[in-house]
């Protein structure tokens, strides 16, 4: 039996790979990856690495042997994702896995913004299936502002339509541990997870944040949802991704990732990563 990871050489898969190596022999952990070279590093640790590629049923077909525990890291090509995960979804049913986990997003079924729906439309198609699962259903990752930093430095301006609502953003890696637990752990099979931060944060305390340690001025631009689009297509956005954006700041201000169910912290048992402390790591 294996620890499978797909999407392994991802952001989020090499770090839930670096969890799963910290606690269990490498000799159990098994990279799926659609390109074997960026593996090679993992290979050399004793990491398997299998060849498949979401697109490829084929390929997907001998992604997954009886009995391994897998974690189905969502696609990042928006409006392909359900195709793509309903083929692993029946490929690993196929194989017959104990186990299939799926980083979905807060809230599931009452999620009830664009993003969401895709992730919804794979809960199901996991029900459906009747494989024992896992829902990790991940909130937002510090690193979706954080990464943004440089433009906001060169800007001093935090944009956005969210208004006053409120994050609870966790950082990728407690994201990581979370799913390395339940991989690696029993009591986990047939539950659902509500994962975000401790802290919930608007946006306005984020400017604030990135101004302390920064030293320089930096506040938050509330806009509306129609300035938001106009902005984040005359930055090179595509109109598509960008309107996405803005229907996730919406989301925002109804207080759809506000939610704080403790469960993160429950599972990597400590604290999630604060806000400041990934400012502080984007900046070094």
């Amino acid at each position: 039996m294996s620890i499978v990871v797909t999407g392994a050489t991802g952001s989020l898969g090499r770090l839930v790979i670096e969890e799963l190596l910290n606690r269990v022999p490498a000799e159990r952990v098994t990279a799926v990856v659609r390109d074997g070279a960026k593996a090679a590093d993992l290979a050399a640790r004793g990491v398997e690495v299998r060849v498949a590629d979401y697109d490829d049923p084929a390929s997907l077909a001998r992604a997954f042997r009886a009995g391994d525990r897998v974690l189905l890291i969502s696609g990042s090509e928006v409006g392909r994702r359900v195709p793509q995960h309903t083929a692993v979804i029946k490929a690993a049913e196929a194989a017959g896995v104990a186990q299939l986990a799926y980083t979905g997003i807060l809230g599931g079924p009452e999620a009830d913004f664009d993003l969401a729906a895709e992730h919804k439309a794979t809960e199901q198609a996991i029900l459906d299936s009747g494989l024992p699962h896992t829902f990790l259903r991940n909130g937002w990752y510090h690193e979706n502002y954080t990464a943004q930093l440089p433009g906001v430095l060169a800007h001093g301006t935090v944009v956005g339509s969210a208004g006053e609502g409120r994050i609870a953003s966790a950082a990728r890696a407690d994201y990581a541990a979370a799913a390395a637990t339940v991989l690696t752990g029993d009591g986990h099979l047939n539950r659902v997870y509500e994962l975000s931060g401790d802290t919930a944060w608007g946006l306005a305390e984020y400017a604030a944040e990135v101004a302390r340690q920064s030293g320089k001025e930096v506040a938050y631009a509330s806009v509306t949802a129609d300035e938001h689009l106009a902005i984040l297509t005359g930055a090179g956005v595509p109109e598509g991704f960008a309107a996405i954006l803005v229907d996730v700041d919406a989301a925002i201000a109804r207080g759809r990732l506000a939610g704080t169910s403790g469960d993160l912290a429950r599972l990597i048992g400590r604290p999630t990563t604060p806000l400041a402390a990934a400012v502080t790591a984007a900046l070094a």
